[in-house]
């Protein structure tokens, strides 16, 4: 496959995410996988004064408590996230999925990041399409919240706080992405009493509310990136600050209006007007055959490909 023209300048005089993000003094950590605050011995990743990724000790630093329902109204100061997910990667291997229902305890099919499969026209050839929540600029699910539970940060982040949600739905059909799902029942957990509710964490989960994806500002609160950017094997998802123009998926770090720019990038249905914070890379040049994607999967995943063309026309043929 031909490379993406993915920009190499590094930043060399800024961090992707600098003082602002930081609990505690020190270094930008990207971790390649989740990691514990009670591990200082932990291995992670560090962004460098000159750009380069390094490999060293997690060290002893104190951790964040997660943010109160009323602290987390409060966006992180001069920050503005930004996700790009590039769909010449993507293979569906669905590990974002499973970190993603992982870290915020959700039950099989509780999915706030959903992978489907797209193809332009009967003729060319599928993709596969990651859709987590926009964190749209203008989310019209906060304008018909009745009661504030759904509100958008000056950082740009669109969370839900279930202590405050009355499970109306109005905010799920307000949403014409459908990133939005029901809590009917939750995952029961013998540590769920010790669990202090945020809606940075989105946990614990509560019955008869709604949840989504939240782009995990507690990861970003402790210096890390999102779960599903660390979980992908294929360096999908990218994620950082518009502010500071740049982005990484924890392996590289460019700048993101080069990497839009000179991939042609776009957002998903940006004619809504909702002025979305993700953006996708066309699936050009891609490094896997898409029905490596198909391989492995549950029938009850299989069974939602089923009314695509790609499933149609094999049935047709």
């Amino acid at each position: 496959m031909a490379s993406r023209k993915k920009s190499n300048k590094k930043k060399s005089r800024r961090n992707f995410i600098q003082s602002g993000l930081k609990c505690g003094a020190g270094a930008l950590f990207f971790s390649t996988a989740a990691t514990s605050c009670k591990n200082p011995k932990e291995k992670v990743k560090a962004l460098t004064q000159d750009g380069q990724l390094v490999e060293i000790d997690k060290p002893e630093a104190e951790c964040c408590k997660p943010a109160t329902p009323e602290e987390a109204r409060n966006g992180i100061p001069n920050r503005k996230f930004v996700m790009v997910i590039d769909l010449s990667r993507c293979r569906n291997a669905r590990k974002c999925i499973e970190k993603c229902q992982e870290a915020h305890h959700l039950l099989p099919g509780q999915e706030f990041m959903r992978v489907y499969l797209m193809q332009r026209t009967d003729k060319s050839a599928p993709y596969w399409f990651p859709k987590p929540c926009y964190h749209c600029n203008n989310p019209l699910c906060a304008s018909v919240c009745p009661v504030g539970a759904t509100y958008k940060r000056s950082d740009g982040i669109v969370l839900v706080d279930n202590e405050r949600c009355i499970g109306c739905k109005f905010c799920m059909t307000g949403c014409p992405y459908n990133a939005r799902i029901f809590i009917w029942e939750k995952l029961e957990r013998e540590d769920e009493e010790d669990i202090e509710y945020s809606p940075e964490t989105s946990i614990p989960v509560k019955e008869g509310t709604v949840a989504k994806c939240d782009f995990c500002p507690d990861m970003i609160r402790k210096k890390e990136l999102p779960h599903c950017v660390t979980a992908c094997p294929m360096g999908v998802i990218y994620f950082g600050d518009i502010n500071e123009d740049s982005v990484t998926n924890g392996t590289e770090t460019v700048s993101f209006s080069e990497l839009i720019k000179e991939n042609d990038g776009y957002r998903y249905l940006e004619v809504l007007g909702t002025d979305p914070s993700v953006y996708y890379l066309p699936a050009n040049d891609r490094l896997f055959p898409f029905e490596r994607g198909l391989d492995g999967l549950d029938d009850e995943v299989i069974e939602r490909y089923k009314d695509t063309p790609y499933f149609k026309n094999k049935r047709n043929g």
